[in-house]
Formats: C-alpha cells, structure tokens, sequence
C-alpha cells in the first residue's frame, strides 16, 4: 500500500543479490513478490515522500511511484552484456515529473554502491554550451557556486571531463575555468551507507544533500532561464 517511506526491507540488498547471480526471467517471476515488497514499493514510497518534502523546501523537484522509477530490466539491445536486469533500482526527481529534464534529483540503491546525485547530466549541445559560456563569461559566479557548494561539503564530480578545451575556448586560460569548460555534465554526488536505506530517516539524509545542493540548481536554472 501506498504511504510514507518507512524504509527499504531487509532483503532488498540480498535480493538484488540474487537476482544478479540467477538473471533470469524464471526466477525473477518466482520471486515477484519479494521485489515488490523489500524494493519496488518502498521506493515508490520513497519517490512520493520525497516529492512531498522537496515542494515543501522549494526545491522544485517531483516525481511519482509511476514514472520516475527506471525499469529493473536491462536494455540489452544494443549491448553485448545480455543480462537482462540490472544490478540497482533507481529514480529520478525533476521539474516537471518526468525523466526528460534537466537538473534532476537522482537515488540508486545498488550492489556496487548506494547513492544520491543533483545534476545535469548530458545536457542538449545548446544547453552545455550555455553553461560553459556561463563559467568563461560570468566566472565570478561560477566561483561563488563552487564555493557555496563547498561550504556545504559537496564538490563537482569529473566523470567524462574533456582532456582538451573544446573549440572556442581556448581562450579560458584560468584552470579552474578551463577544466569546468571541460565537463559533460554538472553533477554533485553523496554516498549513502547501505545500512541506513532500512530507515525512514533516510528520507532526511536525501532531503538535507538537496539543500545543500541547492546552488547548482540554481545556476543552472538561471542559465536556462527558469529560475525559481
């Protein structure tokens, strides 16, 4: 039943265990159950708190139990890894509700790893060029957001950073300029311990690192023109 997050069950992890070492339709089928009550509805419910206390701190972020969670199973059409389900569950928070916006609240509950993130993750050709016209034109904004995230112990992450200045800015002789000229995404992460996702308090863990991500929503969405 729908409600407030109480928390993941204990057997999710172990679940997604197994379901890696059998990855098979067969018995994923045979252990539906098991998915739906330790993993998929306790994220649903996770969603639909989050979205709650996300309105209620304005941050501008929603989703709900329908569309913002991805598919456990694989796409393996174009992949020569044809396991067919994944090895995490996750969602994603946005603007307008769905997966197609930009400058989005993500959660993964995974074997590797849990996480959270707030990014901006492979924005349009038009949209990352604003944003690096943004750090080399106004950079004393762009430092001011890098250091408020780092008053609030976040900083950017570098996956897929450019090793050269793409065309036009050569220009950006600052390093820390050049190298956020460099990026593909603008993206803030934080780890979250795989003993806490059983408790309801994680919902406060996520709600108080997208506050404190709160900056680079911001200046994203100044750039997009979207403010809030």
């Amino acid at each position: 039943m729908a409600g407030p997050f109480k928390g993941f069950g204990q057997k999710a992890i172990p679940f997604l265990k197994a379901l890696d070492f059998h990855q098979n339709r067969e018995w994923f089928q045979e252990n539906r159950d098991l998915y739906e009550s330790e993993l998929h509805e306790p994220f649903c419910d996770l969603v639909e708190t989050l979205t709650e206390r996300f309105a209620a701190a304005g941050l501008g972020l929603r989703g709900d139990r329908k569309k913002s969670l991805f598919r456990i199973n694989r796409d393996v059409r174009f992949s020569k890894d044809k396991r067919p389900y994944n090895r995490h569950l996750s969602a994603i928070l946005s603007p307008d509700g769905t997966k197609m916006e930009q400058g989005v609240f993500y959660v993964h509950i995974g074997l590797e790893r849990c996480f959270s993130g707030v990014a901006w993750w492979q924005p349009s050709p038009e949209l990352l060029l604003a944003m690096r016209n943004a750090v080399a034109t106004k950079p004393e904004k762009y430092r001011a957001l890098v250091a408020a995230l780092k008053k609030n112990r976040l900083e950017f992450e570098t996956e897929d950073r450019m090793k050269r200045t793409p065309r036009g800015f050569e220009h950006v002789t600052d390093s820390d300029l050049a190298e956020a000229i460099r990026n593909r995404h603008f993206y803030v992460q934080q780890a979250i311990d795989p003993a806490g996702i059983h408790s309801p308090a994680l919902v406060d863990e996520l709600v108080d690192f997208t506050l404190r991500a709160k900056p680079l929503l911001d200046w994203g969405r100044a750039i997009q023109g979207k403010a809030q």
